[in-house]
């Protein structure tokens, strides 16, 4: 087998996980709905139905690609497939919210071994002169597949039901694990040590103040529950920078922070992802709840938010080699929040979706100013020997800034509203929505404190620098 074969069979198998995997993102939020009346889901039981996958995708990211590098990457590949797979079986199984919840956190470990090695698989399959094309092909597929989850989610859930969101990956799992183990080379990078207690540490603490705060209005905010559950978090979180601090190899390693340019690139990936998906997890049930549309119409009319980028990324990539990341970054997460206030402004029963169309066109060239420079910032920032250790840490950040969000915004949406009537739902998605914009505004500020020398960067994350970024699975 010639290795331009070789390369285009690998970069079809990577792809078919990657879009499995991306598309689960935000596939499930469109279902939410209708997921609630069938399995007499809460609030919280639906945040968590979103929060499971997220959550444990992010505190194992950083894990995925030192398993492949130590263990054989082709190997791991496979079991993270099979085990994204087998989640995705038990989720279209679920009897209960609890059994769909457990189910979702097991796709999300399938899911952090996945999406890194998919990266890493990929750059080492091709001849660095095809290394950019072949990696942004993939973060087109990766984000393609991001943007149309609630189409696709909308269109199985109304035409056959929510079960079928799942059951549709296992034909993919299946065929992507027999391809990859068949026809891709096994291959090992520099040994890593596994730092398994910074990963029990910081996955149980964040849980605790996850969890605490998804229940805070339900329990009320000075039950011992709650409070105990967020203190203990927050002590797992202390004892994990500690242990962080002075482990000889950190699974987050502290000194990437010492810098005011990479607190400030991580700050603003964590804030944007904490007002992007808390509303778009209020704002996807919008249209069914509301305004009684079917799931496949809601999932279109979200679609000129989450496509948009698609459209603007291209373009805010040229954009930053020729005046650098720093008034993107600055522009588009200012546009981020015009969107989403304007969104929160408009919101009643009775809107219009013409109303809505251009606030969410606003919020969504406002994403793709952010995703185009963020990766080249994060990178300027450190070292050239830290870029995929960066790289990862970002990623990581901003996957945590979406489960806050969704249970922050949770929370207010239950301290003003409920789903009582359609009412009810606005009256507590308004101030959510709201919020969020106001937290995304903040990062709009905080990339005007971006270093110039940092925020210019040209051609830095190319070739085998952006190779690097793969390590661990840094996403479009």
């Amino acid at each position: 087998m010639s290795r331009r074969t070789s390369a285009l069979l690998t970069f079809l198998i990577t792809s078919l996980a990657l879009a499995m995997v991306s598309l689960d993102n935000l596939v499930v939020t469109i279902a939410l709905p209708v997921i609630r009346t069938d399995l007499g889901a809460s609030l919280s039981d639906l945040e968590w139905t979103v929060n499971a996958y997220t959550l444990t995708f992010a505190a194992l990211l950083l894990m995925g690609a030192a398993l492949g590098d130590r263990f054989g990457r082709r190997r791991m590949f496979v079991i993270g497939v099979a085990v994204f797979t087998l989640g995705s079986t038990f989720a279209a199984l679920a009897p209960s919210a609890g059994t769909l919840i457990a189910a979702r956190a097991f796709q999300g470990i399938g899911g952090a071994i996945t999406m890194p090695l998919t990266l890493t698989i990929l750059s080492d399959a091709v001849t660095a002169e095809r290394r950019p094309l072949a990696l942004g092909a993939w973060g087109g597929i990766g984000g393609l597949a991001t943007a149309v989850g609630p189409v696709v989610g909308g269109a199985i859930t109304q035409g056959v039901s929510w079960h079928w969101i799942f059951w549709v990956n296992v034909p993919i799992g299946i065929l992507t694990v027999i391809l990859a183990a068949r026809l891709l080379p096994e291959s090992h990078g520099p040994g890593r040590s596994m730092d398994l207690v910074g990963v029990a540490l910081a996955s149980l603490g964040l849980v605790g103040i996850v969890w605490g705060v998804t229940h805070g209005n339900g329990l009320g905010w000075t039950d011992g529950q709650v409070l105990g559950a967020m203190a203990l978090g927050f002590a797992l979180l202390v004892a994990f920078l500690a242990w962080e601090a002075r482990t000889a190899e950190p699974m987050l390693p502290l000194h990437l922070f010492r810098r005011r340019a990479s607190i400030t690139a991580n700050g603003i990936s964590f804030v944007m992802s904490f007002g992007m998906f808390g509303s778009i997890f209020l704002l996807s049930q919008f249209f069914q709840f509301c305004q009684g549309l079917s799931p496949l119409d809601s999932g279109l009319r979200i679609l000129p938010w989450t496509a948009t980028p698609v459209i603007v990324a291209p373009i805010a990539g040229w954009a930053s080699g020729k005046i650098g990341g720093r008034p993107l970054l600055a522009a588009g997460l200012a546009l981020q929040a015009i969107g989403l206030a304007w969104t929160a402004a408009l919101s009643s029963t009775t809107v219009s979706y013409s109303a809505l169309v251009p606030a969410f066109i606003v919020a969504g060239a406002g994403m793709g100013l952010f995703f185009a420079p963020i990766a080249n910032v994060v990178l300027a920032a450190v070292p050239r020997e830290d870029e995929g250790k960066a790289s990862g840490a970002n990623n990581t950040l901003r996957e945590l800034g979406g489960v806050f969000g969704v249970a922050v915004l949770g929370a207010i949406f239950s301290a003003n509203g409920s789903y009582a009537s359609p009412q009810r739902y606005v009256d507590g998605t308004v101030p959510s929505v709201f919020a969020g914009a106001a937290v995304v505004a903040l990062g709009a500020a905080l990339a005007l404190a971006l270093p110039s020398t940092v925020a210019k960067v040209k051609g830095r994350a190319t070739g085998s620098a952006t190779a690097r970024r793969g390590d661990l699975g840094l996403a479009s």
